[in-house]
C-alpha cells in the first residue's frame, strides 16, 4: 500500500532521529576544560606606622626569575617517586612561574620600605642594585601524606655600578596542602610564596645595611 506523502515524511523525520540517536552514543565525549591557577602573594598585614622611605636608600631593579629545567613552562610539577617528575593533565598555570612570580617581587620589594624606588627590568630605568633570581624547584610531593609543596628560589643582589654579586642565597618553603589534588597544591604553592618573598626581603635588608656599613663615609 502506498503511504500519503506526510506519512512518508513522519516516517522517515523518526528514521533519522532514531539514527542519530544512535550514533551520538557513539561519539567521543569532548574532553574537560582544563583549569588554570594563579600565583598570588598573600595580602601583607597593615603596617603600624607609614612607611618612610628615606631619599638616601638604594634604587633596586628586579629582573624576570629564570626558570629551571621543567620549570619553564605553565604544566604543573609534581612527584610520587624520587626523581620522577610528572605534570597534571588538567591542571595549568595561568602564565609561567617566571613570569607571575616577578610582578610579586616587585610589590614585595615595594612593600619593604627598604628602597626609595624599585623597578622591573622591563622599565629600563638605571638603579643602584639589581635583584637576579631563578626558580630552582616548584612542585607538588606526593610521596609524603599530607602532600606538600616545595618552592626554592636563589637569589642574587648585584651592585648595579660594578656588576658584581654582593649578596646571593637559598629561600625555601615546604608547605603541607590540605587536600590531596591540584588545588590544595595551589593554596599551599601560594602560601610558600608567601613565606619565601618574606626570607627574600629580610635578606636585601640585611645586605642593604652590611653595604652601607662597608662603604667608606664621605669626609
Amino acid at each position: 500500500m502506498k503511504l500519503p506523502p506526510y506519512f512518508r515524511s513522519l516516517t522517515a523525520g523518526a528514521l533519522c532521529a532514531t539514527l542519530l540517536g544512535g550514533c551520538s552514543g557513539l561519539l567521543p565525549k569532548p574532553a574537560p576544560e582544563p583549569s588554570f591557577y594563579a600565583l598570588e602573594s598573600m595580602p601583607l598585614a597593615a603596617p603600624e606606622a607609614p612607611v618612610v622611605r628615606s631619599t638616601e636608600a638604594p634604587t633596586l631593579i628586579v629582573s624576570p626569575p629564570r626558570a629551571a629545567a621543567g620549570y619553564g613552562s605553565q604544566r604543573m610539577l609534581y612527584v610520587r617517586q624520587a626523581h620522577r617528575l610528572q605534570y597534571f593533565s588538567r591542571n595549568q598555570w595561568v602564565d609561567t612561574p617566571g613570569r607571575m612570580l616577578a610582578p610579586l617581587l616587585v610589590a614585595r620589594m615595594t612593600a619593604s620600605g627598604d628602597f626609595s624606588a624599585v623597578f622591573s627590568s622591563a622599565s629600563g630605568a638605571a638603579a643602584d642594585l639589581r635583584l637576579d633570581s631563578e626558580i630552582v624547584m616548584l612542585r607538588q610531593d606526593f610521596s609524603t601524606t599530607p602532600s606538600h609543596v616545595r618552592l626554592l628560589l636563589r637569589a642574587y643582589l648585584i651592585d648595579g655600578d660594578h656588576r658584581r654579586v654582593i649578596a646571593s642565597g637559598d629561600f625555601e618553603a615546604s608547605v603541607a596542602s590540605a587536600s590531596e589534588d591540584p588545588y590544595g597544591g595551589v593554596i599551599a604553592a601560594n602560601r610558600a610564596v608567601q613565606i619565601v618573598l618574606d626570607q627574600l626581603s629580610a635578606f636585601t635588608r640585611r645586605a642593604i645595611q652590611q653595604r652601607q656599613r662597608s662603604t667608606p663615609r664621605p669626609l
